[in-house]
Formats: structure tokens, sequence, C-alpha cells
């Protein structure tokens, strides 16, 4: 897969997340990439920061647009912490963590955020409000509850499943309780 074409489904399949999602501004869409998985190889086996930079360019301005926080996940070496500005871990209090991500430490992805944001920092956890998922990186554990998947025509970024999720507050008090119609999708 060239690296145009990753750009251009990234930004395809994150069209997608976004008009059935219901983002608000500010709100916080997860990101997990394997750069390994979309290369056909085992997943943190081969981090390359050029496809990153097309998953990013793919992204960002969407993110931009619809004036969103991105977390991008790190790599498993670094418990999942995520890359994210200043300002949202300030705005949500996210417990900052002391770590730069590297290649073999954090993810190709996680560099390239790093590198890209303009005030970068590293934060244990997040609860986000929406998420993709590139080569199972397991953003689940990132997500609020209760994540929706959404499908899209887009299965795979190069040999990389894709994997996409909304989210929506829990349904709550039985079977006599009534729902707005746009909570039963």
């Amino acid at each position: 897969m060239e690296l145009s074409e990753i750009t251009s489904f990234l930004h395809r399949a994150l069209s997608e997340l976004l008009s059935v999602s219901e983002l608000k501004s500010k709100d916080i869409l997860v990101v997990g990439c394997s750069t390994s998985e979309i290369l056909g190889k085992k997943i943190g086996s081969a981090s390359n920061l050029e496809i990153a930079k097309a998953v990013m360019d793919g992204i960002k301005p969407l993110v931009r647009k619809f004036d969103l926080y991105l977390a991008v996940q790190c790599c498993e070496h670094l418990n999942r912490s995520l890359v994210v500005e200043g300002e949202c871990a300030e705005k949500y209090q996210l417990e900052i963590v002391t770590v730069l991500p590297h290649l073999k430490a954090g993810g190709a992805l996680a560099v390239t955020a790093y590198g890209e944001f303009e005030d970068p920092r590293v934060v244990e956890g997040i609860r986000g409000h929406a998420g993709i998922d590139i080569g199972d990186t397991m953003i689940g554990m990132h997500l609020k509850h209760v994540a929706v998947p959404v499908r899209s025509e887009i299965k795979k970024i190069g040999a990389a499943n894709l994997v996409m999720a909304r989210t929506r507050p829990k349904l709550i008090g039985g079977e006599r309780a009534q729902y707005p119609s746009y909570y039963k999708k």
C-alpha cells in the first residue's frame, strides 16, 4: 500500500466515524496504530516513521476541522500510555507521566505525535469519546463506557485490521425507562 493510500483511507474512515459519532468541540479521539501491522509484520516488530506520518496526515486535518483532541496510544512497553496536547491533559485533569516515546518503546505513531504536537504530554490513561484502532492495538481501555462499534467500508489499512468505535452514555433504569431515540442506535 502506498503512503498516499494510507492517508486517503484513514481520512475516509475517520470521516465515516465522525459522521455518526456526534462529537463536540474538545471531545477526545483515541488512535492506536501498529505501523508494523500495516506492513504485514508482527505488532511491535517493524515500527515505521513514514507510515506513521501518512497515518497522521490522514487524521490530523479532520481533528483540526472538528476541533477535537487527539490522543495517540503508545505501545505496551509504555503501558499503553497516550500522547496528548498539554491543553487536553489540563482540561481533563489527566495524570501526566514522565517518558519520551521512541520506536522501540512507544511506537512510530506516538513518536510522530510527540514531534508534531504543539505542547506534547504523555498521560497514563484517558476516557475518549471515539476511537480508531489500526492493527489490533487494544484502544478499548481508553474509551468511555459504552463503546459502540462503527462499521466502515474500509476494513484494513495495509495488512492491519481497522476497528472504530463511538461511545454513548450508559442506559439505566430497567424496563420502565424511556430513552431518547438517538441512544437506541
